[in-house]
């Protein structure tokens, strides 16, 4: 499991981290995210996740949603549950199955990754509009394969980025606020799935910061 996790977070190509990478290179620092992960325990579901969260931002008012990894899917369908939720910035979505929802009659064609197949989720054009109304921002790190390759972590996320951008293509077609950027592309290079525990997180909230000023200023 560990060699998986290794591969498919990008730390590198195990048991040796990426030249360049942003994640400590201590092997203490390996170890203590490793610590983190845990076995799924019972049956995952989104809605029930997304309900809670709806639930949430009832008690807690607009706010600004953040979302990582598998939490991107449940992150769309809260958008969609509660009208509290003023903006996503979405770091890295993926998983399995469900990432991303389409409007019915827009889904693009599955993608087969060296992970798995991935596709989008056909909801109705009146609860897709619904993203519309918001700014989205999607984030990726680096080691992100361009074409098809065997390593699961950078193919996996090649096609989770691939995903990424033709929804946000379908929420701007719709009128929408969507934005995917791909950091190495902005001249920021060395961050792993987890750009909240790379050395230049500092970088990575700044950009963040940026990104809210300009969408949420106060007139």
């Amino acid at each position: 499991m560990d060699k998986m996790l290794f591969s498919l977070f990008r730390f590198g190509r195990y048991p040796d981290l990426y030249p360049g990478t942003q994640f400590p290179k201590d092997p203490a620092s390996l170890e203590q995210l490793q610590r983190w992960a845990t076995p799924d325990t019972g049956p995952y579901d989104d809605e029930v996740t997304s309900r809670a969260m709806a639930a949430l931002f009832d008690k807690t008012g607009p706010a600004i949603l953040i979302s990582h990894s598998r939490g991107g899917h449940p992150g769309w369908l809260t958008a969609l549950k509660s009208e509290n939720v003023k903006g996503v910035i979405s770091l890295e979505p993926g998983g399995w199955k469900y990432v991303f929802p389409f409007p019915e009659g827009e889904v693009p064609e599955p993608v087969q990754s060296a992970y798995g197949l991935h596709q989008g989720e056909p909801v109705s054009l009146e609860e897709f509009r619904k993203l519309t109304r918001i700014p989205i921002l999607i984030i990726y790190g680096n080691f992100i394969a361009e074409h098809p390759v065997e390593h699961i972590g950078e193919d996996q996320w090649r096609v989770e980025m691939q995903m990424a951008r033709a929804f946000a293509e379908a929420v701007n077609r719709h009128g929408g606020n969507a934005k995917v950027i791909h950091l190495p592309e902005i001249g920021i290079k060395g961050n792993t799935h987890f750009l909240m525990s790379d050395l230049n997180n500092v970088e990575i909230a700044d950009l963040m910061e940026k990104w809210l000023t300009a969408n949420f200023h106060e007139e």
